[in-house]
């Protein structure tokens, strides 16, 4: 799914000089992928950076994402994260699928890939006990989508969009407007494309002029009184990976990797 021109707020959701946080600020100095952490004030922002890949997530960045959001969890001057992706081009266009090939290429890793790194980050972001908002400027798709939403891969999108939505995502693979993706409630609010930014920070700061403590206690309570379905079972969890083993995974990796049109055989 591709969303533009667009600005999702998805929780309870100052210049930078009087820094007081547990990290440094942090923002990439090299072309390589990475997460890029700046502080303005009790705002902190985490923008992924994958120049050239339209902020596409490699393993490393998953494992980052996790690591971050863990720490920024335990800053106690902290009031609201701003997620969004490095630049104006894209907020995160999914997972970076160059990587497939020796990091998500059998079952194992598949299960590795997901379970622990998505999931880990996934996690990480959702369980965050501070507010958090989504500044989205183009693609947002596969990965890029759930770490937007924040809480959990299929799981969170049923929770956020529904069933009959969820299965329009997954079943067409088709890319979506931002007013679409408003409409269907995967967005708060949608904004012109120059006051993107401006708008997410807004609400970055009337967030962090609430009363913290209250703030934690929406978000927390929020997330435990989603309706949620009965976990999986291992054998459903496995099973969940048995794509890796069929014809059709290999058609579609080829597919995109070489830039044609895939054809299914259904096996």
């Amino acid at each position: 799914m591709k969303v533009e021109r667009s600005f999702c707020c998805h929780s309870c959701a100052q210049p930078i000089r009087n820094i007081r946080c547990s990290i440094r600020p942090r923002r990439s100095t090299n072309h390589l992928p990475s997460i890029d952490i700046t502080r303005d004030g009790n705002i902190a922002t985490v923008a992924i950076n994958n120049p050239g890949k339209l902020n596409a997530l490699t393993v490393a960045m998953w494992r980052e994402l996790a690591r971050v959001m863990r720490e920024l969890a335990s800053d106690e001057d902290l009031r609201c994260i701003v997620l969004r992706g490095a630049g104006h081009q894209a907020f995160a266009a999914g997972a970076d699928m160059t990587e497939f090939a020796h990091a998500r290429n059998n079952f194992a890793q598949g299960k590795l890939y997901h379970l622990e790194y998505v999931a880990g980050a996934l996690d990480a972001v959702g369980m965050c006990r501070h507010p958090t908002v989504a500044l989205i400027q183009g693609p947002c798709a596969g990965g890029g989508l759930e770490f937007a939403i924040a809480y959990g891969e299929l799981a969170g999108l049923l929770a956020v969009a529904g069933r009959a939505v969820a299965a329009e995502i997954l079943l067409e693979g088709r890319m979506w407007t931002a007013d679409e993706a408003f409409a269907k409630g995967l967005l708060t609010r949608v904004v012109p494309d120059e006051h993107v930014q401006a708008e997410a920070y807004a609400s970055a700061r009337r967030i962090a002029d609430g009363a913290p403590l209250v703030a934690r206690w929406h978000k927390r309570f929020i997330r435990r009184l989603t309706p949620q379905g009965a976990p999986l079972t291992e054998a459903e969890i496995d099973a969940n990976f048995d794509y890796f083993d069929t014809e059709d995974y290999r058609i579609g990796y080829d597919a995109f990797i070489n830039k044609k049109k895939p054809k299914f055989q259904g096996r």
